[in-house]
């Protein structure tokens, strides 16, 4: 007779410990962050600190390498945005060619349909990117 008390006793403990974790691990599911691909963007000075902080850390830089590592930065930042700027002209031009392309195709009451979606992609564009949009 003790010995089915004690499987009795040892069945409901393992019961409660089961429902324990299964608790602990639902109450973790519940409350864990989602990652949203449309959310907050960080600003690139965020992802530029954390770049240099890493840098520091693990190569550990003397202050002297950590500012030639911020005229670096610099200097990639602005070439990239001077090509950026020289080919933005050259991507308008073929954004334009196809919208005309796509404008020829269509007939009247489409074309008025089309300029309305595209007016409509803009400004989602200038909300999701804080500035103006490409079509």
């Amino acid at each position: 007779m003790k010995r089915s008390q004690l499987a009795v006793a040892l069945y409901a403990v393992l019961t409660f410990a089961a429902g324990a974790l299964v608790g602990v691990a639902g109450y973790r599911l519940y409350t864990s962050t989602t990652v949203d691909a449309r959310g907050q963007r960080r600003p690139p000075e965020d992802y530029r600190k954390r770049y240099v902080d890493e840098m520091r850390s693990r190569l550990k830089l003397s202050e002297q390498q950590v500012g030639q590592l911020n005229v670096i930065l610099d200097t990639t930042r602005d070439r990239f945005r001077q090509l950026r700027d020289k080919e933005r002209p050259e991507m308008k031009a073929i954004q334009d060619d196809q919208t005309t392309h796509i404008r020829a195709m269509l007939g009247p009451a489409q074309q008025a349909e089309y300029d309305k979606m595209r007016q409509e992609r803009e400004k989602h564009m200038e909300k999701s990117k804080g500035g103006p949009g490409r079509h």
